[in-house]
């Protein structure tokens, strides 16, 4: 059976979609069958991984709203073992064409079951909100990993996440479990970095990754070329960090 974990933040900008893409890829790199599913409408998770958005006919809007067959959604990438359901700009409005869904929270979970056993670990890329889309998306997780980039107000909005997963956890999905914290950005070299890892690290001790992304460069560019940095670079301290979280995963898995 395959293991669902969101990536959520309500907070733009940190780095959760260059997160998704990037340990989608380095788990199918791990010779892990692997699923993305994109619920943001911006699609960026979608285009950095090849995908044409202008010429995707199915996407997980049309799952979600139309109930359409979710294999019909599935993308192959050009890595070996990682498939993409792409999102669409529609996703925008889906939220309100939900609302008198029968057990509109729930949506998600139904459509993903059928992939468990197709799947490893499907992915998922919430939308930098906590609306309806991203209730549906942690309704339907095992776990939950929460980016935290290492920059002034890095821990704003996370007690209201954190929040709303209790409430998921009470109400929709007991088995929901946070995955980790992840520090994202991070730059040795600055004072704020060091700071802001030192006060995760305090609030949230073992739920913190060991692993911490760094602020780099070819993690900026390889999604303009349509790739993940495995592929756009495979030695960038960007592809090096995303290997060793999907190791951490996979190993903190292993040993349950």
């Amino acid at each position: 059976m395959g293991k669902i974990i969101a990536l959520a933040n309500q907070k733009g900008g940190v780095g959760k979609t260059t997160t998704s893409m990037n340990l989608a890829a380095s788990l199918a790199t791990l010779e892990k069958h692997v699923l993305l599913i994109d619920a943001d409408p911006q699609a960026n998770a979608s285009s950095g991984l090849g995908i044409d958005i202008k010429s995707v006919d199915c996407s997980i809007y049309d799952c979600l709203i139309n109930q359409v067959d979710v294999h019909e959604a599935i993308f192959e990438t050009d890595i070996p073992g990682l498939d993409v359901i792409p999102s669409h700009i529609d996703l925008v409005g889906a939220e309100i064409e939900m609302l008198n869904m029968p057990q509109r929270e729930k949506v998600m979970a139904r459509l993903l079951r059928p992939l468990l056993t197709d799947y490893d670990y499907i992915l998922i890329d919430c939308s930098p909100s906590l609306g309806l889309i991203t209730v549906n998306a942690l309704t339907a997780a095992h776990s939950v990993i929460i980016p935290v980039q290492c920059e002034y107000f890095a821990l704003e909005g996370i007690s209201k996440l954190l929040n709303t997963i209790k409430i998921i956890k009470q109400k929709l999905n007991p088995g929901l479990e946070i995955e980790g914290f992840l520090l994202t950005m991070f730059d040795s070299r600055l004072r704020l970095s060091n700071q802001v890892r030192d006060d995760v690290q305090r609030h949230f001790q073992e739920l913190v990754f060991n692993t911490v992304i760094n602020r780099n460069v070819k993690l900026a560019e390889a999604p303009g070329h349509g790739v993940p940095a495995i592929l756009y670079d495979a030695d960038s301290a960007g592809a090096r960090n995303h290997l060793e979280l999907a190791k951490e995963i996979l190993e903190k898995d292993n040993s349950k």
